[in-house]
């Protein structure tokens, strides 16, 4: 029915490869690309002798005219960008050039900053319309199934959603002292960068790790969890009406902390160059070359994740609550596609979002984030593809939590 080209070979792109391939009737041919042709490689001589056609390519995703050059050779009819944030813009180049769909998992970032926002996406929106094309912005979990949810809870279960509260539970265990469960130069410009979340029409800041809370997770148990900054707050903000606060929280164990804090007070989380023996080097690119590759965490890691948003809002005049979830296992996961969760949860959505647009669900021209469009097909392809939803209508709300606030000892 459709081609694809995947850029991209590191864990989510393997993720969402095996998924595009179990979905042979919407991704009859799909191309996989990465600096690294090797890895393509390796990933078609797993999957190959299926209904899925699948060829590789070397591409540098850094570089529009060798995108452009190799969009042309392969023309594809969606292009499911799973390479680095920092590479969005040069893919939507191509795609904008070549007049292709584009979906990535993860907002445009810029390297010599950590600043994660829409507004250089956002600002493709008049081009994508004029070329006819769609770009589906942030089709992983979050941002990607958060934004479903969202969309699927007002669309069905509220007049008026006034709070949202979105965590991200992590109840695995990879055995390592100190590892990230997905590229670690990004995991860490999150975690160390100041926490922010939106209330009534404004940002408010608070400094990293300052906000803490204990919940009782499904399947995994009690966790602390913190508040952070993540990109889906920007645009749920901007397309859920009547929003009067939004929050993000993300579980960490106090090893994972503890090493960090280590590493900020070195200055190895750093993404200020400096010279070394005459080259310049990014302290935070050198300790991603030195920790364990995520996409290497699939055998070692167990137990749980757990993912969600809790909402408050009105039904009928009434206030209202739900809280709707997945739990994905890491072991189940490894045994299917050969990776943990982390990956899966995201490698999951990108397919999904894709197939969305290729099969002409989700396919108008312009700029969109995931929440903009009709949630139902997406939430009914989660439970299909292997990450099934739960819901609870009477949860318990963060807000109902002991508050536990302090400055943190991350960044000083």
């Amino acid at each position: 029915m459709a081609k694809a080209l995947i850029i991209g070979a590191g864990g989510v792109a393997s993720v969402a490869v095996h998924k595009c391939v179990q979905n042979s009737e919407v991704f009859e041919e799909i191309c996989i690309a990465s600096r690294t042709k090797s890895k393509c490689d390796e990933l078609k001589a797993k999957l190959d002798g299926g209904k899925t056609k699948i060829t590789t390519a070397q591409v540098d995703a850094n570089n529009v005219d060798e995108l452009v050059a190799l969009i042309n050779e392969v023309k594809p009819d969606i292009v499911m960008n799973l390479a680095l944030p920092y590479q969005d813009l040069t893919i939507m180049d191509a795609c904008l050039a070549t007049k292709t769909h584009y979906m990535d998992t993860a907002n445009y970032e810029p390297e010599d900053t950590a600043k994660f926002e829409y507004k250089w996406q956002w600002e493709y929106k008049e081009r994508f319309e004029q070329a006819g094309i769609t770009a589906l912005l942030g089709s992983g979990f979050d941002p990607g199934v958060t934004g479903v949810f969202s969309a699927y809870a007002l669309k069905h279960y509220f007049d008026e959603i006034e709070y949202i509260d979105i965590l991200d539970c992590n109840g695995g265990d990879h055995g390592y002292p100190f590892a990230t469960n997905f590229n670690p130069e990004i995991n860490i410009r999150e975690v160390s960068a100041n926490g922010r979340y939106w209330e009534k029409g404004e940002w408010i800041e608070t400094k990293p790790m300052e906000i803490k809370r204990e919940y009782n997770f499904a399947e995994v148990g009690e966790k602390d969890m913190y508040l952070l900054y993540h990109e889906e707050l920007e645009s749920l903000a901007k397309n859920i009406p009547g929003l009067k606060r939004i929050r993000f929280f993300m579980t960490f164990g106090q090893s994972y902390l503890t090493h960090l804090k280590a590493l900020e007070n070195v200055g190895m989380t750093s993404i200020e160059p400096i010279e070394f023996e005459g080259k310049q080097i990014i302290p935070l690119q050198f300790l991603k070359a030195v920790l364990p590759d995520p996409a290497s965490l699939g055998p070692r890691t167990v137990g749980k994740t757990n993912i969600g948003c809790i909402f408050k809002g009105k039904k009928d005049g009434q206030d209202k609550t739900y809280y709707v979830y997945n739990i994905c296992d890491h072991q189940e996961c490894y045994k299917e596609v050969g990776s943990q969760a982390i990956s899966y949860t995201t490698g999951v959505p990108a397919m999904i979002g894709a197939a969305m647009v290729l099969t002409g669900k989700w396919n108008k021209p312009g700029v969109f984030n995931i929440e903009e469009f009709d949630p139902d097909p997406f939430m009914e392809e989660l439970n299909k593809w292997g990450l099934p939803w739960v819901e609870d209508f009477n949860p318990v709300l963060v807000d109902e939590l002991p508050a536990e606030e302090k400055e943190s000892e991350l960044v000083r």
